[in-house]
């Protein structure tokens, strides 16, 4: 440590005088005129004083030789205090030119302290700028890596997106054979299926001749025993047919048999009107939207204003419940059953549509990628594809198998209903806002005869065999459509008839002969699709004294029966039968 203190200790000097030279040498000449002038006034002080002496003695010694040198001495005072006066005015100026000067060193120096404190705030913002410049080289360096990083990857994402499209490329060629293999498909089995039709229609006629022969045998063979049993003796008269003894062949056993309730076991039903109400039940906290008969039991599907497709077995005495279905975010629009009768679709205001399964109640699939609430869907063919159409005006045909959606049909319109037209669901028909009825082919992208009606389409429904569509339409009538020659046939309205809502639903009875609508004011109206009105079912309540008002919403037919099934906006579900 005692050898390093000289070392500082210098450095501090040497650094003193640096500073010393830098802060002085602007002030050099100003500093050695100023000494000059402290020098010239310090002998002019010395010279006036000494004058000053001179000046008394001259003045005191001429009093005494006043009489002897006075003229001789006059001169020399003169003189004297003329010199006097010239270094009195040379004090003054000099005593002037030190205040100016002393007035300059102080501007100086207020200068200087200015200049200093700008350099210190220079230095300062130096000091600043190299500690962010030193940052940014830094950010620079790491951007120049994350760069390099970024074109490494994007080379490889690049190279990954060449691969994928050489195999998007090869999956498309493929599934085109595929499609193509599956369109030649469907022709041999639409060739084959029209051999088996025809095959079947002949043994048809065959079996019509021939049982209108053998009935025309056992009607003659009934009336004769009728007759021998009339005049037989009152007993006999007063039994009723099935007393008459059963032939080996079934004779008169088996026609009143199939007449009655035998027929229902065997799973015949009477093609009757219903005419009141078998049951009635709260199905939902608030409007209820869709209902639908299952194709395989005595069981109702419900959906609804509260977000929930309720289940409801309707097959008893009393109406049971047979569970919910819960995943909607949004009120649900519609809902179909598969033709198994195990799985079941609903569509939804929040934009999806979702599956689950009957016996388990589980969701199973969410169909998300409308942008507009979902109205309609339907099973297409196998229970593996479905189409959904939507507010946001289009279509959307979906594989469940890979949870996508394979094919956007674009309507320009917003879809309120569709239906498809065979097993296979090539051609698919549609109901728009826009009063148009749009035919579409899946193995085509656009739309083709198109049926312009006279108001906005609510709902559609096929019949059984495909032949007959009925459209409800919001100018409150309902048009039926024959398929076969593209026209309206026959038009069904009523000056009580009154579409309560955008979604009204409509639907053919199970052998197509009738066709059920809800009106505003809470009747349902069955018409016979010859053109007249059959009936007009309206519940009422409290002894007759109070009819409900509120809008029926939908409409469905039992598949195998005249069990009609409705639902209203007062969260009410009725089911109506002959009995």
């Amino acid at each position: 440590m005692g050898r390093d203190e000289p070392l500082w200790r210098k450095t501090i000097v040497d650094r003193l005088i640096d500073r010393n030279k830098r802060t002085t040498s602007s002030f050099t000449e100003i500093i050695t005129q100023n000494n000059r002038l402290y020098d010239a006034s310090n002998q002019l002080k010395s010279d006036n004083l000494k004058l000053s002496v001179e000046n008394e003695q001259l003045r005191s010694g001429g009093s005494v030789a006043s009489a002897s040198g006075n003229n001789s001495n006059l001169a020399k005072i003169q003189a004297l205090e003329k010199r006097l006066m010239s270094q009195q005015e040379e004090l003054t100026e000099l005593h002037k030119r030190k205040g100016e000067n002393a007035q300059m060193i102080v501007d100086l120096n207020i200068k200087l302290e200015k200049q200093n404190k700008t350099m210190n705030d220079k230095d300062v913002r130096i000091a600043e700028q190299l500690s962010t410049n030193n940052s940014l080289k830094a950010e620079v360096q790491m951007l120049t890596t994350s760069i390099q990083e970024l074109k490494g990857l994007n080379s490889c994402l690049r190279d990954e997106h060449t691969a994928l499209q050489l195999a998007f490329a090869s999956l498309e060629d493929k599934l085109r054979k595929v499609q193509d293999e599956n369109r030649t498909l469907i022709d041999r089995l639409m060739k084959y299926k029209i051999k088996d039709a025809e095959k079947m229609n002949d043994e048809n006629e065959s079996f019509l001749k021939f049982g209108s022969y053998f009935f025309r045998k056992r009607s003659d063979k009934m009336r004769k025993e009728l007759e021998e049993a009339a005049r037989e003796g009152n007993s006999m008269r007063s039994g009723s047919p099935l007393s008459f003894p059963l032939g080996a062949d079934g004779g008169m056993g088996s026609l009143t048999d199939l007449s009655g309730t035998g027929a229902k076991a065997a799973g015949f039903y009477s093609d009757t009107v219903p005419s009141c109400v078998h049951m009635k039940f709260d199905a939902h906290d608030g409007e209820v939207n869709a209902v639908r008969w299952s194709p395989v039991e005595r069981l109702v599907a419900t959906g609804g204003a509260d977000r929930k497709v309720k289940l409801w077995d309707v097959g008893k005495a009393i109406m049971e419940p047979r569970g919910t279905l819960v995943g909607s975010n949004a009120a649900i629009n519609s809902v179909d059953f598969d033709s198994t009768g195990s799985m079941i679709l609903a569509t939804s205001n929040d934009y999806a549509s979702r599956v689950w399964t009957v016996c388990d109640h589980r969701l199973r699939h969410t169909l998300t990628g409308h942008s507009g609430k979902v109205m309609a869907a339907k099973f297409v063919g196998e229970a593996t594809k479905i189409v959904t159409g939507s507010h946001d005006r289009t279509l959307k045909i979906w594989d469940l198998r890979s949870r996508a959606c394979t094919e956007t049909k674009f309507a320009g319109s917003s879809c309120n209903d569709l239906v498809t037209t065979d097993g296979s669901g090539s051609t698919i028909i549609s109901g728009h806002f826009d009063k148009k009825i749009r035919f579409w082919d899946t193995r085509t992208d656009c739309s083709a005869n198109d049926i312009v009606l006279q108001g906005k389409i609510t709902s559609l429904d096929l019949s059984k065999d495909c032949k007959y569509l009925i459209s409800c339409v919001r100018d409150d009538t309902i048009k039926l459509l024959d398929l076969r020659m593209n026209q309206i046939i026959r038009s069904f309205s009523n000056d009580n008839f009154k579409v309560g809502c955008d979604w009204s639903r409509v639907a053919f009875s199970h052998d197509g002969s009738r066709i059920a609508a809800g009106s505003a004011d809470g009747s349902i109206f069955v018409w016979h699709v010859c053109g007249r009105l059959e009936t007009t079912l309206k519940d009422s309540s409290s002894g007759g004294f109070f009819v409900r008002s509120v809008a029926v919403t939908a409409v469905n037919w039992h598949p195998f029966s005249s069990t009609l099934a409705s639902v209203d906006r007062l969260k009410a579900c009725t089911i109506w039968s002959d009995s």
